[in-house]
């Protein structure tokens, strides 16, 4: 698994859902610097939101 964990090195977004019954995590790190993680299928979808929306791809915008 830790080579899907993202790190200034290899930054990007992970996420794991090892079973419905369990809770999502979540790991991002950004090329600009900035990092998060996140526990919790509620809080793993603001996560996923926030580095759509801030983070990898919109950075080319």
């Amino acid at each position: 698994m830790s080579k899907l964990t993202p790190t200034n090195a290899a930054p990007g977004l992970h996420v794991s859902k090892p079973s419905p019954s369990e809770p999502a995590t979540a790991s991002a790190v950004c090329h600009c610097g900035a990092s998060a993680s996140a526990k919790g299928d509620a809080q793993v979808g603001a996560l996923v939101t926030g580095w759509n929306a801030n983070h990898g791809a919109a950075h080319g915008k």
